[in-house]
């Protein structure tokens, strides 16, 4: 697909060979998450082969100045419902070519029957011409995820050793997922511990449990993972037929940026009320200072009223607000 307009040309984005464009443009955008074209190319690989997924750029003297996607949102599927992202730099902007690539994107989904695409921007200054552009087009804020962030420098960790005595005291042991690589079934056990844990989360959706496979490569085989800052709470002698003695994890990625982010934290509903999931988070903060120290981030929905307050008495700070836009395109859903 080559379509030349005034000035640009848009065209099916070349894997490998425009990762790299992709990438300056994307951080142009939202200069606060910034990726490379190396992440780029992992994340195009370890989507799932079974769901679907279109991306375009535009081209403009040479270079790219623009970039999307859109496919089947993975957390919530449904045969109808699309999850999109598009960017262009700042230097291209106004002259259209976000317009022409949102209408060639959402046409192969319109193609498909799509009748719900959903993306997320924040009230960040530089994400208010996006708002803007969503709006016009008929998105509508549906949710909202709060961001908090924290760091360790500011911290004073020490204050928490007797939340980790008492845990600890109620027989549970904290191990990093490094420490955990001697056993076999351990990414079994956190992808079944993850989806356990997920049905509790208030998202405002009805979660899809992505694919054994797929969730490995797109978690514990990110490069962004750290294992060795993130943590999960076993308890000795037992032997759940789905996640053994783990009951609860955090788990902490590193951005392109330099700053951490939480991709989960929680407990199983047995285990909750005891601090298990503060201590978890403690142990990865701690982890974090002896290496040196960071900014870690963490997101968390507006209605998780018990982590937003969690995460204040652990230090964080309120950060930008993410909004889901969706856009309803008729049709029964």
């Amino acid at each position: 697909m080559n379509v030349t307009q005034t000035g640009f040309t848009l065209r099916t984005l070349r894997k490998s060979d425009d990762y790299p464009g992709a990438a300056r443009v994307l951080t142009a955008a939202n200069p606060e998450w910034p990726v490379t074209p190396d992440l780029l190319a992992v994340w195009d690989g370890a989507r799932d082969p079974a769901l679907f997924y279109t991306e375009a750029v535009a081209e403009a003297g040479g270079q790219v100045v623009a970039a999307g996607g859109i496919g089947h949102d993975d957390f919530a599927f449904e045969e109808w419902r699309y999850w999109g992202n598009l960017a262009v730099h700042p230097d291209a902007r106004g002259r259209g070519i976000g317009s022409a690539l949102y209408d060639t994107l959402l046409e192969r989904v319109r193609a498909r029957g799509a009748r719900e695409v959903r993306t997320m921007l924040t009230d960040a200054p530089h994400h208010e011409a996006g708002r803007a552009f969503l709006e016009r087009r008929g998105f509508r804020v549906t949710w909202e995820r709060y961001e908090s962030r924290l760091n360790t420098a500011e911290v004073d960790l020490g204050a928490f050793d007797e939340l980790l005595a008492r845990v600890r005291g109620g027989g549970l042991e904290l191990r990093s997922v490094a420490e955990l690589a001697d056993d076999p079934e351990r990414n079994r056990r956190l992808w079944e511990l993850d989806w356990l844990l997920f049905q509790d989360v208030p998202m405002g959706n009805t979660l899809t449990r992505r694919p054994f496979e797929a969730w490995v490569r797109q978690e514990v085989e990110d490069p962004t993972f750290a294992p060795e800052l993130s943590f999960v709470a076993l308890r000795p002698g037992l032997d759940d037929p789905l996640t053994g003695p783990y009951v609860g994890y955090t788990t902490l990625m590193l951005t392109s940026g330099g700053a951490y982010v939480i991709g989960m934290t929680g407990v199983r509903r047995e285990d909750r009320g005891r601090g298990v999931a503060k201590a978890l988070k403690v142990a990865a903060m701690r982890a974090l200072a002896a290496r040196g120290g960071g900014e870690i981030r963490t997101m968390n929905d507006k209605p998780n009223a018990a982590m937003l307050e969690m995460n204040r008495a652990l230090g964080f700070r309120r950060g930008p607000t993410h909004f889901r836009y969706e856009l309803h395109l008729g049709g029964e859903a």
